[in-house]
């Protein structure tokens, strides 16, 4: 049976799945276990979309139990099974997910870019802003660079929607010389004589991007 939980923004680790006891099919990853004292089988199956389905089986009668995973189920053991579910599927999230926020194929560029080149990667920092992400320098812990999905309309783009966008460290006259509001623009929510904020929608060439950021890099070095 289909739960109502998904792992929306989430990207499956499929060795974490394995190495936790998942199993793979051909269509889902399945975990199978028996719960309190040997009374109840457990299946979960994770599809390769995310959606999570979930069975139990009472093993003397055979029987399925109602759905234990929503807030009106009740009965003797049905709090002490969805505590099992619950505590199995943090697990799944703990360690075998990573956040998969940014959609578009420049974000997904720039992501491995700096993990190939700086080893660094995404810190969600703000549990108030999910969608926000940023770099940091090793050395000296200052930031290089955020990841965000924001509102198009809050750049000052007269259009409906939400559009991936880079913050980056640049030299202020370079600034000047690069913000149109088209493609670049002022640093979004960052000093704004200081950072600037770049469209990941294609617009700018990916490899002035990469320039972008290793100019960034080293400007935070000297932070």
């Amino acid at each position: 049976m289909k739960d109502e939980l998904n792992l929306k923004d989430l990207k499956l680790n499929i060795n974490g799945l394995l190495d936790i006891g998942f199993v793979e099919e051909s269509e889902y990853y399945k975990y199978e276990t028996t719960i309190i004292n040997n009374q109840f089988h457990l299946i979960i199956k994770i599809e390769k979309n995310g959606v999570i389905v979930s069975d139990c089986f009472e093993i003397s009668t055979k029987e399925k139990l109602m759905p234990y995973y929503v807030s009106s189920a009740s009965g003797d053991f049905m709090g002490q099974i969805k505590d099992e579910y619950d505590r199995i599927i943090q697990t799944v999230k703990e360690k075998c997910c990573i956040k998969n926020i940014f959609k578009s194929e420049y974000s997904a560029l720039v992501i491995e870019y700096v993990k190939n080149k700086y080893n660094d990667e995404l810190e969600y920092l703000w549990k108030k802003f999910p969608n926000n992400a940023i770099w940091r320098n090793k050395g000296n812990q200052k930031w290089y660079g955020a990841l965000l999905v924001v509102e198009k309309s809050k750049l000052g783009i007269n259009e409906a929607g939400i559009i991936e966008i880079i913050d980056l460290l640049l030299e202020p006259e370079r600034i000047e010389q690069l913000v149109d509001n088209k493609k670049y623009f002022e640093g979004y929510h960052m000093n704004k004589k200081h950072w600037i904020t770049v469209k990941l929608d294609g617009s700018v060439d990916i490899n002035e991007i990469y320039k972008l950021i290793d100019n960034s890099y080293h400007l935070s070095k000297n932070k």
